[in-house]
């Protein structure tokens, strides 16, 4: 018989979210549920998933080893956010009053605030700061269900500060259960000394700044803000193909609020992602939809920034591309680090299926990270990281709003939250 240190029975329902894996169009609906269904692992991986009676003659839990009853639960993987601004400083509720009053997230950039704002704060906090405030937001994110995140530097928009915040978040992976996915981002915004001399920092970026994050081995994806007033397609490009040299994977911020092509130039760098996508083109979405590079949506923008557009999630889904989930948390355009509430965003606001969203936020999630073989799916192999939760079927997750119904959380193999508790 096999062994396992760790074992899940009897739960109502086990979302598998099963490969083949990104799921495209009609595929993004299978969620691979399996009834009664019990589910082990053995240091970390998964060793088994069916039912109870084919477990107990399969298997045999060892004596030290964890066994928890799903009875009256549902199982799904761990969520995998796919893009988020996890080391920042400082807050912005005084902007968000002034857009409570009228005023747009254009125009308060416009007046040196958005970005400028953390990037003022995060300057000044230590790389311990940091620390400490990435390893608050984990343990929320945590009890909100995400085991794996994305964590995007681009605060500090000089070498120095750049550094300290993938510093920050290479510290917090190793000391928090999350497991974070470091992206450099020195090209979110022109900081405020370079204002006039855009291409003097474009040159910074590319002759200091990505040797030093390559010698240091402190990122592996390389990020952009491609958007109206920031970077041009042009100067993407030019970037892009510096990141690329230095060996870095792609994603691109595009099409936020204006539409510069950046879904195409996305596809055509074979870029691992694009992300925001509000303001995509009907070209874009085709380009998305013929190439391998996944579509990140961040609904909890559209709703936090009050605009009356949303990304065209069905059109991306009916045509093929590859659709994923995230946060995009951060203090300007998503002050939220709960994947759970971006899920029933997008059913709500996006109009995607609950198997859908689901679908995003775990499989097509860990694919637009380049983890989709050891996670975002229960398979047998892949990492054991599981969430119960306190609902009598999936189609709760969707229709039961405003409440957290997470009790358990299982990270490689390990309970982190325990009744809704960080254990």
């Amino acid at each position: 018989m096999k062994s396992a240190d760790l074992v899940v029975t009897n739960c109502n329902q086990l979302l598998t979210c099963r490969g083949p894996i990104p799921k495209r169009k009609e595929a993004l609906q299978d969620i691979g549920c399996i009834e009664n269904a019990t589910i082990a692992s053995y240091e970390g991986k998964i060793v088994f998933i069916g039912s109870e009676k084919e477990y107990h003659k399969e298997m045999s839990l060892d004596k030290n080893g964890v066994q928890i009853d799903g009875k009256g639960k549902i199982g799904l993987p761990g969520f995998i956010d796919s893009h988020t601004h996890l080391p920042f400083a400082g807050s912005r509720e005084d902007e968000f009053l002034l857009r409570l009053k009228g005023y747009t997230y254009l125009q308060l950039a416009a007046k040196g605030l958005g970005i400028q704002t953390t990037v003022k704060a995060t300057r000044k906090a230590s790389q311990q700061e940091l620390l400490s405030l990435c390893l608050t937001r984990l343990d929320s994110m945590l009890l909100h269900g995400t085991t794996t995140a994305e964590a995007k530097s681009g605060y500090g928009l000089n070498t120095k500060d750049e550094l300290k915040q993938l510093r920050a978040i290479r510290e917090a992976d190793r000391k928090h259960p999350v497991d974070l996915v470091p992206t450099f981002l020195g090209a979110h915004e022109i900081p405020m000394e370079y204002k006039t001399r855009k291409s003097e920092y474009i040159a910074l970026i590319i002759q200091e700044m990505l040797p030093e994050v390559k010698r240091f081995n402190l990122a592996e994806f390389f990020d952009i803000f491609c958007e109206e007033g920031v970077y041009s397609v042009e100067d993407t490009r030019k970037l892009v193909k510096a990141a690329q040299q230095s060996g870095l994977k792609i994603k691109i911020h595009t099409d936020e609020f204006s539409a510069l092509g950046g879904a195409e130039l996305a596809a055509e760098v074979n870029a691992v992602s694009a992300e925001h996508l509000i303001a995509i083109t009907q070209e874009g979405i085709a380009a998305l939809s013929e190439s391998s590079t996944a579509a990140i949506l961040l609904p909890g923008v559209s709703f936090f920034l009050m605009l009356d557009k949303t990304a065209p999630a069905r059109q991306l889904i009916d045509h093929g591309a590859v659709v994923a989930l995230a946060t995009d948390f951060n203090p300007g355009s998503s002050m939220t680090e709960s994947m759970f509430f971006i899920l029933q965003l997008a059913v709500f606001t996006l109009k995607m299926g609950i198997e859908e969203a689901i679908n995003a936020v775990t499989a097509n999630a860990a694919y637009a990270i380049s983890r989709q073989t050891s996670m975002g799916s229960l398979e047998l192999g892949k990492k054991m990281d599981l969430l119960l939760c306190d609902v009598p079927n999936y189609a709760y997750l969707g229709y039961h709003i405003g409440t957290n119904p997470i009790t358990h959380v299982i990270k490689n193999g390990k309970i982190v939250v325990k009744d809704g508790q960080i254990f």
